[in-house]
């Protein structure tokens, strides 16, 4: 009976101290890691909301870019770290959803070593032509496609390759897909009409659409894009069944007391839902997104079972 007193106590002190260091949460600054360089889109997204963060917890954040592998090096350092709260990942959605289609030997369980707390944002892609292209819409566009012999089209990541693909998918038209390392390089030869069409993210096809170099015809996402308003999406262009874009949730090392996760969970549905969030997302071409931690959980086992498909379908082989 003394040994189970004693256990029992500890017990008690345990939950005592968990239930103390989530009263007192945050006394320190918080980290903010993502899988991106500084300077990226995905950084000065980061930025805001972590400089938003620093806000309303009232403790100041540092953004820790660690790029590479697709997001992963940042999401397995935050695996690592102590789960009190102090680290937190920003990430999209592919790595938690297609992770295990893009590396051989993923090194974490997404499910087991991540702790989701809210989703915050949605970075639509655009499919584009070059501004010099015949076709001013994604009826033109098929038409063409399907008249010629030999199509191209280009990507910079999986998120590019696998929408193109279901873009191939719905529509029946063929196309060869020419990796390109960074979008800033593909852009020429989709301007120049090297390549048919491209399906590019649309926080950097915006500048570049206003350029004149190159002509957006549709959005991946299910609704507008503020900043390019007359856009049609490309359900509204006649692709049934087509939304496919990146979305961004904060993530915390598995274990962190749900008190805790709950406290991160607030604070990121919080800066959401305020006009000034909206505001910065429009200049970036971007869409604000309100879930919590079960929406996150319910969206990746949905997402995961689309990118099973269409990791298929794109012979996508982990490297």
């Amino acid at each position: 009976m003394r040994w189970v007193a004693v256990g029992m106590l500890a017990l008690a002190l345990g939950a005592f101290e968990t239930t103390a260091r989530a009263e007192e949460y945050p006394s320190r600054p918080i980290h903010v890691v993502i899988g991106f360089a500084a300077g990226s889109g995905a950084d000065i997204l980061t930025r805001f909301y972590a400089g938003k963060l620093a806000e309303i917890s009232g403790q100041s954040t540092v953004v820790e870019n660690r790029p590479g592998a697709v997001g992963v090096i940042a999401a397995t350092v935050v695996t690592k770290a102590k789960p009190d709260g102090y680290t937190v990942l920003f990430s999209g959605n592919t790595i938690m959803a297609g992770g295990r289609h893009l590396l051989k030997d993923f090194p974490f369980d997404p499910d087991k070593d991540l702790m989701p707390a809210a989703a915050f944002l949605e970075t639509p892609f655009v499919l584009a032509v070059s501004a010099k292209s015949p076709v001013h819409s994604i009826a033109e566009l098929v038409t063409l496609l399907k008249s010629k012999t030999r199509n191209k089209s280009g990507y910079t990541n999986p998120t590019g390759l696998l929408s193109t693909e279901l873009f191939k998918a719905k529509t029946g038209v063929e196309s060869e897909s020419v990796s390109y390392k960074t979008t800033a390089d593909a852009v020429p030869d989709l301007a120049d009409g090297t390549l048919d069409f491209m399906i590019l993210d649309g926080t950097f096809a915006v500048g570049q659409v206003k350029a004149g170099r190159i002509r957006a015809l549709a959005a991946s996402t299910n609704r507008r894009i503020t900043a390019l308003p007359d856009l049609p999406t490309m359900e509204e262009a006649g692709v049934p069944d087509y939304h496919f874009s990146p979305w961004w949730a904060a993530y915390l090392p598995g274990g962190t007391p749900p008190a805790i996760t709950a406290k991160v969970e607030a604070w990121i549905g919080a800066i959401s839902k305020t006009d000034e969030a909206a505001k910065f997302l429009d200049t970036m071409a971007a869409l604000p997104v309100i879930g919590d931690a079960n929406w996150v959980r319910a969206r990746i086992a949905s997402d995961r079972a689309v990118f099973d498909r269409l990791a298929a379908a794109a012979h996508l082989e982990p490297q």
